[in-house]
């Protein structure tokens, strides 16, 4: 069975910028901007609480790059089988 999602409210975050980010933040998002060329939204959702964002981070290396029987694009097609399913775009 697939969930139809109409008229949900979307809740509206606060989410600082690059030229906004400084200290902490700002090594995070320097780091993203490192891994993937830019900072995307999803870790933005996170400026808010740096320690958050970066034990997130630390969580998904070791989810995606740590040693393992699942090979980097097995972990790559799993992570994008589970977005789809929960209807997430990224």
């Amino acid at each position: 069975m697939q969930l139809v999602r109409q008229n949900c409210p979307v809740p509206h975050l606060r989410l600082i910028d690059e030229y906004e980010a400084t200290g902490e933040l700002k090594s995070q998002y320097d780091a993203a901007t490192g891994r993937a060329g830019k900072v995307f939204n999803i870790v933005k959702s996170m400026s808010l609480n740096p320690r958050v964002l970066g034990a997130s981070m630390e969580l998904y290396k070791a989810i995606m790059f740590a040693p393992s029987e699942l090979s980097r694009v097995e972990r790559e097609l799993l992570a994008v089988v589970v977005s789809c399913a929960n209807d997430c775009h990224y």
